[in-house]
């Protein structure tokens, strides 16, 4: 369904961040992307929903292909359109709106208009699958707990009837058992929904239960990729993102640290 070949992006004509990353995401399956602050992780989702143009970003090679289409030359609401939808990290909301009209914000975004009985089908939608979301519907949303906001940005996202769901770190600063919940909802949408899932992820545990696939990203380059039950077996994996020896204890940050200076994957 969406396809990146060979992709390079530069900031401010002067800085390199991703150097020729190539990934595919199939239709109805959950992606994910790992790698360590700076690997290039949050710019590979703006290179595909377009929003690298609002932080002087270029994609300078290479193309990205949706259904078959390119879209790395359009512009962000047209791609939006066309059914890519990104949550941004950070739960971005518009704080002074109730959870239920920063809900129909994201009705906005749709490829059609539709109607009001439509717009109330789909926050029942969205209430199915965020229960807690239907208690607190009058609720300011700038007084929403954190885990309460992140339901509420992939919600918005949802009612904008996208294709693909472009996940940015969204287990980032929740505890670990909120963390679980919302990755076994962000489950549930992508089977019962049929919705392919692009999930940037720093927690490479919980990503690789959900994700069928995943590419584990450094310095602007994907280093390595598998099918998610391969990758939680590599010892790569284990050591380096899971915190695991082969013996199944954890190392110390300083053992750990020895991986910048191995680069076993780019030797």
């Amino acid at each position: 369904m969406l396809s990146l070949n060979n992709i390079e992006v530069i900031y401010s004509n002067v800085v390199l961040v991703l150097r020729g990353v190539s990934l595919e995401v199939p239709e109805g399956q959950i992606i994910a992307i790992l790698g360590a602050n700076g690997a290039g992780k949050t710019t590979t989702l703006k290179a595909i929903s377009g929003l690298l143009v609002r932080e002087e970003g270029q994609i300078t090679r290479g193309s990205i292909e949706f259904n078959g289409q390119r879209i790395d030359q359009l512009p962000p609401e047209d791609i939006v359109q066309m059914g890519i939808v990104q949550v941004l990290e950070g739960r971005r909301l518009f704080e002074h709106l109730t959870v239920e009209e920063d809900l129909i914000v994201g009705a906005l975004a749709r490829r059609r208009a539709s109607g009001r009985t439509s717009i109330n089908q789909d926050l029942e939608q969205v209430y199915h699958y965020f229960p807690q979301l239907k208690d607190l519907r009058k609720r300011t949303s700038g007084y929403l707990s954190g885990g309460e906001k992140q339901m509420l940005v992939i919600g918005r996202a949802l009612m904008a009837h996208p294709q693909v769901m472009l996940l940015d770190e969204p287990s980032l600063g929740l505890a670990p058992r909120l963390v679980e919940e919302i990755f076994q909802i962000i489950r549930r949408i992508s089977a019962e929904e049929k919705m392919s899932i692009l999930l940037v992820e720093q927690n490479a545990r919980v990503a690789l239960e959900v994700a069928s696939y995943a590419y584990v990203m450094e310095s602007g380059r994907v280093v390595l990729d598998g099918p998610s039950a391969q990758l939680r077996e590599n010892e790569d994996i284990k050591e380096f993102y899971l915190g695991l020896t082969q013996l199944g204890q954890r190392k110390s940050y300083r053992d750990v640290k020895h991986y910048k200076r191995r680069k076993r994957w780019l030797g």
